[in-house]
């Protein structure tokens, strides 16, 4: 394997461990729910990407061909990571989970809480067949 590949992927693998590293680090150390949803969305998304990264282009030297797989499963974490962080503070927002003092822009949650489910259209305004 030439030098320089390797020393590619050392580097996506040692940025992706950090950025995983900074990330479980921060879902274990951050107060609430509320911010502990920015560090596994934030964090280790970039750190997951970078170790993928470091395998498609290992798996393509190997091969003699682009690997596609990880570049599909990078694809997919960074798609569901953001609406997965999306749903659960939805969830506490249902749930009506108290933030810390110290969270920013609480004063959004109530405008939020009390929002009403769009209304159904009435068979009234249906389109006539």
């Amino acid at each position: 394997m030439p030098l320089f590949l390797e020393i590619i992927i050392c580097v996506l693998l040692v940025i992706g461990g950090g950025f995983l590293l900074l990330g479980s680090f921060g879902l274990a150390r951050l107060p609430d729910i509320y911010t502990r949803l920015h560090s596994p969305t934030k964090a280790s998304t970039l750190g997951i990407t970078g170790v993928l990264l470091a395998s498609m282009l290992l798996q393509s030297h190997l091969q003699g061909f682009l690997s596609i797989k990880e570049f599909l499963i990078t694809l997919f974490l960074l798609i569901t990571a953001p609406v997965a962080a999306n749903m659960l503070a939805k969830t506490a927002l249902h749930y009506r989970i108290k933030p810390l003092e110290k969270t920013q822009n609480t004063h959004l949650m109530k405008p939020m809480r009390s929002r009403s489910q769009p209304a159904k259209p009435s068979d009234d305004n249906a389109p006539k067949a």
